[in-house]
């Protein structure tokens, strides 16, 4: 039998929101004012942390040090910080001067950087003197960019100039009236390069926040660029509580106190909200970590700073769990689990919960509406599936053609009502991708899925991956999550390989856990085992990895028999 609904959600949506001041000023003067809103592990300058006081105050400065320079609301601020305190500076408090945040990744090249930049608009990047060395050259030019803020202290020698040869001083007003000499107009002279830290040091007085309306736009993400150029997804300020059902329905927020533990990058959608909007904005403390990718490391953390929840992707649980010998004794305050980002296998899970005692609750989310289908505590795991859809997110599988809802049992496309607060705006500069996006009252995600008979959602990625073969349509995930349960198997992605025009066979990529033993014909008997004939791969191949993209998922359109070390027969 099915399970009983959740409780009816109703939105609560004001005229008037602004993420930056919700998730900082609006804690002023509340229980939660001093307590810790970050703590950064930095391998190599230590441990940096403010209170939600601390942090109201300084991205108030940065909106301030915004408004003096002339940058108008609207105007895109470009960040590409590691992890620190600056990040949430820097990306709450340009929204709190109605300007538009742009997160980007360390990992992209200069070249990227650059395309982003031009692509936004952005007119203020914010970086630190490392990352600003590999960019100056690249982005002089650059028609909108004017000025570039760098974080930590820059040096000042002879000659009153900072890293880079770049002016440091500050003419700013300590008041909040308009700078005499704002930025220059786009295109009219060098970038400007100023020492964030001094700047924000003679900001004695800040205006009020810019009274943002929910719909106005608040922080446009790129999307990872599979294929083609990266793709510019904009959100409103609304989007802040478009995600207020995952507090409820995939986070655990059950004490005032709780603790969060994060092994992700700001700059990464999933991370950007479960990471800082969403903890923020309730009041939780968030322990982030800058430095090596260390297993045992997470663990230390959470049983330093006493977190009760922590999140990750699969890779690092899998770390964790093959590289280290700690159990539940060793972080007995951990009490939940999340992931998301790709599946976490039957057989992590299942490991973790012997080691650790703890469910891990998975989530799906996409950068255009962020996370909107998990696991929670309120239902059992099912092993493969997606769980259900948020409460409020009124998921439907349609047929994209007649926008009719499909059976129980069939396969649909997910669909959204456009009307969902948690939604984008629109894509950056591409009305004809926004119009494709939208159709009728629906957006159309391009993922299927089908809900079975107690209700659970089963995803099946993208039409475009969906392997067609001799008639049959074949999930790849539904293989790699069956795969994965081979004790040797560390990572699997399966795709179709064609023969010729109407002949694709099911295959698999293959990698092994260290130390692991198994050859390609051995694990395409366990595929044929454990998988119905139209579903089980044809070919296993072996790889050390596989082609991804800066955020680690796997680009499948790059799998090819020349990533192979072996075959099966």
């Amino acid at each position: 039998m099915p399970f009983p609904p959740f409780p009816a959600w109703t939105w609560d949506l004001p005229e008037h929101f602004n993420i930056g001041v919700a998730c900082t000023d609006a804690h002023l003067g509340t229980a939660s004012e001093d307590r810790l809103a970050m703590i950064v592990e930095d391998d190599e300058l230590g441990v940096s942390q403010a209170t939600y006081k601390e942090l109201a105050e300084r991205s108030s400065r940065f909106a301030q040090l915004l408004r003096n320079l002339g940058v108008e609301a609207g105007e895109r601020v470009l960040i590409r910080l590691p992890n620190c305190l600056d990040y949430p500076t820097a990306f709450l408090g340009a929204m709190k001067r109605g300007a538009i945040s742009v997160p980007t990744s360390t990992l992209l090249t200069a070249e990227e950087v650059v395309y982003l930049a031009r692509d936004s608009g952005a007119s203020v990047l914010v970086t630190d003197q490392a990352m600003w060395a590999t960019l100056r050259d690249k982005l002089a030019g650059l028609e909108s960019l004017r000025l570039v803020l760098l974080s930590g202290n820059l040096p000042s020698p002879a000659g009153g100039r900072g890293a880079g040869g770049e002016g440091v001083s500050m003419p700013v007003h300590p008041d909040h009236s308009p700078h005499p000499n704002p930025l220059p107009p786009a295109g009219e002279g060098a970038i400007q390069g100023l020492d964030l830290d001094a700047a924000l040091a003679e900001i004695t007085l800040c205006a009020p926040p810019h009274p943002t309306k929910s719909h106005d736009p608040a922080y446009l993400v790129y999307t990872s660029g599979t294929t083609g150029y990266p793709k510019g997804v904009l959100h409103a300020h609304r989007a802040m509580i478009g995600r207020e059902p995952a507090a409820n329905y995939w986070f655990d927020f059950a004490e005032a106190g709780d603790r969060i533990v994060h092994s992700g990058k700001f700059n990464w959608t999933y991370v950007l909200g479960s990471a800082l909007m969403d903890p923020l904005y309730l009041g939780k403390t968030v322990i982030v970590h800058e430095g090596k990718n260390d297993a045992a490391g997470w663990i230390r953390l959470i049983a330093k700073h006493s977190a009760s929840i922590f999140i990750g992707v699969p890779t690092i649980y899998r770390q964790i769990l093959q590289k280290t010998a700690y159990t539940g004794a060793d972080v007995p305050t951990l009490r939940h689990c999340m992931s998301a980002g790709e599946h976490l296998s039957d057989e992590m899970l299942g490991l973790w919960r012997e080691r650790f005692g703890v469910e891990i609750y998975e989530a799906v989310g996409m950068s255009e509406v962020s996370y909107y289908l998990s696991e929670n505590k309120f239902r059992p795991i099912r092993p493969g599936s997606a769980g259900f859809p948020q409460p409020g997110h009124d998921v439907r599988l349609l047929d994209p053609e007649t926008l009719k809802e499909v059976a129980p049992g069939e396969e649909g496309m997910i669909c959204l009502p456009a009307e969902d607060p948690g939604l984008f705006m629109r894509y950056w500069n591409l009305p004809g991708e926004t119009g494709k996006a939208f159709k009728g009252e629906w957006f159309l995600t391009g993922d299927y899925a089908r809900f079975d008979e107690d209700g659970y959602i089963w995803f099946l990625g993208r039409r475009d991956d969906i392997i067609n073969s001799f008639g049959y349509r074949v999930s790849p995930h539904e293989i790699e999550r069956v795969m994965k349960t081979h004790p040797a198997v560390a990572d699997c992605a399966a795709s179709g390989e064609e023969l010729s025009g109407d002949k694709v066979l099911v295959v698999a990529y293959v990698t092994l856990h260290p130390g692991a033993e198994a050859s390609p014909d051995e694990l395409l008997a366990f595929g044929r085992q454990h998988l119905a004939g139209y579903k089980a791969p044809k070919i296993i191949y072996l790889a050390t990895d596989f082609p991804r993209t800066k955020n680690g998922k796997i680009i499948r359109k790059q799998l090819a028999p020349t990533l192979a070390t072996a075959r099966s027969a």
